[in-house]
C-alpha cells in the first residue's frame, strides 16, 4: 500500500523503501503530515540549511556566511548533513543523494520521527503550518523594497532586526487573548465619581457607614486607585518581554520598516519551538529511526552500515552535551521505567537499592508514557521531571569549568542536582538573557529603558553594546539597560548620532 505524496525525485526503489518505511511509522502510532521527499546534492543541502530550510527566503549576506562555513565543513569531512525536514503541512525533507541506501531507510525513519513531533507537540501547535508560502511572499516583498530602497539601506535595517530577533517571548502565542481596552478617551463626570469613591463598599445601613468605610480606608483605597492609573498610564504597564512587539507599537518607523520588522518577528516566532525542543525533538526521531530500523527495516547485510551511521549520530565528545543521544536514552528511560512501574511513591521510598534495582510491577506503560511526554514537555520540564541520579550515572553526565591552577578545563563535580541545575540553567530561555522593556517615555524625554532580570547570568559587555546600538537605530532615541554586575546596580546607556553627525556614545554607570 502506497501513503501520502509522490515524489519524482526519488526512483522506483526509493518510493518503495519511503512507501515501507512509512507502513511501519504508521504501524508504531506515529501520526505525521503528508511527508513529501525531494533529493538533492551536498551544495543544495549546504545552501538550504543556510536559509534554515526554507530556500524561498530573502537574500542576505548572513545567509551567504552560513553556506560558506557548511560547504568548508563538509569539504574538510568535519561534517555532513544527512537530511532536513521543515515544519510545514505537508512537510517537506531533503536527502542527500549520496547517501548509501541504509541511509536513505534511517533518514526517512528519523524524519517520519520529526514530522510526528511537529504534528503533537504541544509547543509547536502555534506554528504556521504555511510557513514555506508565507516566507516566499515575505522574500518577494523585502526583493521589492531593495529594488526600490537600495539592497544597501534595506539590508542595514535587516542586520539591525536580526541582532535583536531573540528579544521575543515564546510563551507569548500560549497566553490568553488580552482584553479589549474599553476605557475611552472622553472623562466624564462618573468617572470622577468613581475615582473619588474608590474602593468604597456598599452600605445598606447608613449607621453603618463609619465602621464598613472609615476614613483611613478609604484614603488608603484612594491612593491605590490612583497608583494603578499612573500604571495604566505607563508604557507599557508592566514589564514587557516581548520587545520585538513593543517597537512594532511604539518606535517611529517608516512604514517599509515597519513592514520588514513584522516579517522578520514572524518568523523568529516560528523557529522558537525548535530551540525550545532541541534535545527532546532529536531525541524523538532518532528513538524511532532506531526502533524501525533494528525490528523492522534492517536486512542482515545492512546492520554492520546502520550501527556505524546510528553509532556516528549519537557520539558524546568530552564537554560536549549531544541532543540525539540525551534525548533518545531519556526517552528509553522513561518507556523503561513505566513498563517496570519503577515510579511513584512507592518506589521513591524503597531503600533498598538491590529491590529498587529489580522492581518489576510489568505495567507496561511505556509506550503510553513516552507517547504523552512527546505531546506536552519542551525540555525543560523533559529535563526537570524525568530526569533521574540514575539517569546521570548511567550517563556518565558532569559539570565542567576552567582550572586557573592547572590552566585546564577540567570536571567539578558529578553531582546529579548539580548536574541537572546547570542544564535547566542553560536551557531556560534558550540560554539567554531575560530583557523587558519597562518605560518607553524614560524621565518623560522619549527614551527606552529595558531591564535585565538577572538569573545568575550576567550580560557580555561586547554584544550589550552591540545589541543597544541596533535598538537606538531602531528606537532612533537613546537606549537604557539596567543590570547587575557583582551585586551592583549597573545602568547602560547608548546615545545614537543625531541625523549621523557625530558619533554614537555608549555609557555605563553604577545606580
Amino acid at each position: 500500500m502506497a501513503y501520502g505524496f509522490d515524489s519524482s525525485d526519488l526512483t522506483p526503489e526509493l518510493k518503495r523503501v519511503r512507501d515501507e518505511i512509512e507502513g511501519y511509522a504508521r504501524g508504531y502510532g506515529l501520526d505525521f503530515f503528508d511527508t513529501i521527499f525531494e533529493m538533492i546534492d551536498h551544495d543544495q543541502m549546504n545552501a538550504f540549511a543556510a536559509y534554515g530550510g526554507f530556500p524561498v527566503r530573502y537574500p542576505h549576506w548572513r545567509f551567504g556566511m552560513d553556506f560558506d562555513q557548511l560547504s568548508k565543513g563538509y569539504e574538510y569531512g568535519l561534517q555532513k548533513i544527512y537530511e532536513m525536514v521543515i515544519n510545514t503541512n505537508p512537510s517537506y525533507a531533503y536527502l542527500m543523494k549520496s547517501n548509501t541506501m541504509v541511509e536513505q531507510k534511517t533518514v526517512m525513519a528519523h524524519v517520519f520521527g520529526h514530522v510526528d513531533f511537529f504534528k503533537n507537540n504541544y509547543w509547536f501547535s502555534k506554528t504556521n503550518r504555511k510557513m514555506l508560502d508565507t516566507m516566499a511572499n515575505h522574500a518577494v516583498r523585502i526583493r521589492s523594497l531593495m529594488e526600490k530602497l537600495g539592497q544597501e539601506k534595506v539590508e542595514d535595517f535587516i542586520d539591525r532586526v536580526l541582532a535583536i530577533e531573540n528579544l521575543i517571548d515564546p510563551f507569548a502565542p500560549f497566553a490568553p487573548s488580552p482584553r479589549a481596552d474599553l476605557r475611552t478617551s472622553a472623562r466624564t463626570d462618573s468617572d470622577d465619581e468613581v475615582e473619588r469613591e474608590a474602593g468604597r463598599l456598599k452600605v445598606d445601613r447608613g449607621y453603618m457607614e463609619k465602621f464598613i468605610n472609615p476614613p483611613q480606608y478609604l484614603a488608603e483605597q484612594k491612593v491605590i486607585a490612583a497608583e494603578q492609573a499612573k500604571k495604566e498610564l505607563k508604557n507599557p504597564p508592566s514589564p514587557m518581554k516581548d520587545v520585538l512587539a513593543f517597537l512594532l507599537a511604539n518606535a517611529p518607523l517608516q512604514p517599509w520598516e515597519h513592514d520588514v520588522l513584522a516579517m522578520l518577528r514572524d518568523e523568529a516566532y516560528y523557529f522558537a519551538p525548535q530551540a525550545q525542543t532541541k534535545i527532546m525533538n532529536e531525541g524523538w526521531a532518532s528513538y524511532w529511526h532506531s526502533k524501525i530500523m533494528t525490528t523492522k527495516a534492517l536486512k542482515a547485510s545492512e546492520v554492520i552500515d546502520f550501527c556505524d551511521s546510528h553509532a556516528g549520530t549519537l557520539v558524546t565528545q568530552p564537554g560536549r552535551l549531544n541532543p540525539y543521544k540525551v534525548g533518545i536514552e531519556l526517552f528509553r528511560d522513561i518507556e523503561d521505567r513505566w513498563d517496570r512501574g519503577a515510579f511513584g511513591k512507592e518506589f521513591d521510598e524503597c531503600d533498598d537499592l538491590r529491590v529498587a534495582a529489580n522492581w518489576d510491577k510489568k505495567l507496561g506503560l511505556g509506550r503510553q508514557k513516552i507517547f504523552e511526554v512527546r505531546k506536552v514537555c519542551n525540555d525543560i520540564t523533559f529535563i526537570d521531571q524525568y530526569m533521574t541520579a540514575d539517569f546521570c550515572e548511567r550517563q556518565k553526565l558532569y559539570n565542567y569549568g576552567f582550572n586557573k591552577r592547572t590552566n585546564q578545563y577540567e570536571i567539578i563535580d558529578r553531582d546529579y542536582k548539580k548536574v541537572k541545575e546547570k542544564l535547566l540553567f542553560q536551557l531556560t530561555n534558550r540560554g539567554q538573557p531575560f530583557i523587558y522593556v519597562t518605560d518607553g517615555n524614560l524621565g518623560n524625554k522619549g527614551e527606552l529603558l529595558l531591564w535585565h532580570k538577572h538569573m545568575g547570568m550576567d550580560l557580555d559587555a561586547k554584544w550589550t553594546k552591540e545589541t543597544m546600538r541596533s535598538l537606538a537605530a531602531i528606537w532612533k532615541r537613546p537606549v537604557n539597560l539596567e543590570t547587575e554586575v557583582e551585586n551592583q546596580k549597573k545602568l547602560y546607556t547608548y546615545v545614537p548620532a543625531v541625523d549621523g553627525l557625530g558619533e554614537d556614545d555608549f555609557s555605563e554607570k553604577l545606580t
